[in-house]
């Protein structure tokens, strides 16, 4: 059932275009959304991705005008990156088409069933919540979390 259900994601998300930007590009955004001013070496391992690799995404999604690079105050060779205004109009917009193709299909549904949804949907954001303290926890060798 949850592949389904992803996979049914998919195809609506995919009404709501994510162009221009490719689903590595849009990972990459999500990720300086969270992180604002992060290097490129994290989010390369945020990415699992190589450097080099990350840094040609940034090189389009920069020309793009949807990231910014800076010179780190600290370290004049360490470069931060933010997510621009322009990117963040694009993922705001983003989630406004998403939202709307999901609104559509809750609209389907009889109202027991959205409750339903909508605790079942909690549950699972709490329990992903605790997953990933649990895996920054472990990463930082810190068990208190």
């Amino acid at each position: 059932m949850t592949s389904t259900a992803a996979e049914l994601l998919e195809v609506l998300w995919g009404r709501a275009s994510t162009a221009p930007a490719s689903a590595s590009q849009l990972r990459l955004l999500l990720i300086l959304e969270h992180h604002d001013g992060i290097n490129l070496g994290t989010l390369a391992d945020s990415l699992a991705s190589t450097p080099p690799s990350t840094s040609r995404l940034c090189d389009r999604l920069q020309a793009a005008g949807f990231v910014e690079r800076a010179v780190s105050p600290a370290d004049r060779r360490e470069v931060r990156l933010h997510l621009s205004s322009r990117g963040r109009a694009f993922l705001a917009d983003l989630r406004i088409r998403r939202e709307r193709e999901l609104q559509a299909v809750l609209a389907l549904m009889p109202a027991a069933q959205r409750t339903a949804l909508l605790e079942g949907l909690e549950a699972f954001c709490d329990a992903a919540a605790l997953r990933i303290q649990d895996a920054g926890a472990a990463e930082t060798g810190d068990r208190t979390a």
